[in-house]
């Protein structure tokens, strides 16, 4: 369960890292699939980014005016991404053990949950989204 208010990606992210930052006793490698989960998304909002960015100027450059909707949901992408960018830096200044202070609820996600997540956070990734086009063709 996802509650409102907050960014749902956001939330998925942040109950995948507190997993894996619950189970790095376990299995050591998890400190290193933390890190990349954190890199891996502080790219794609990145890349996010700048596919507005570029979008945009397209736009105001082929039709030569300019779209107050258009202008707003940029708008709306680069606030989004600033506060993604903004807890993903958090996330890398905190230290793997005192991230454990910093969990929003109680509730423990189990192995399938987490499992879930990662399926979850994979298919909104631009490859898993067009591999239907890929398969297509």
């Amino acid at each position: 369960q996802v509650s409102g208010g907050e960014d749902e990606i956001q939330q998925l992210q942040k109950a995948l890292l507190d997993y894996l930052d619950e189970n790095t006793e376990v299995d050591a490698s998890l400190v290193f699939s933390r890190k990349f989960y954190v890199a891996q998304w502080f790219r794609d909002t990145t890349m996010e980014t700048e596919k507005a960015i570029k979008s945009q100027k397209d736009e105001d450059s082929s039709e030569g005016t300019h779209h107050a909707k258009d202008v707003e949901t940029t708008g709306q992408i680069m606030h989004r991404a600033e506060s993604r960018k903004k807890f993903l830096r958090s996330i890398i200044k905190t230290a793997p053990s005192q991230f454990s202070t910093l969990k929003m609820n109680s509730d423990t996600v189990d192995y399938e949950d987490a499992c879930l997540i990662v399926r979850y956070l994979a298919s909104m990734r631009p490859f898993a989204q067009s591999f239907d086009i890929y398969l297509t063709q």
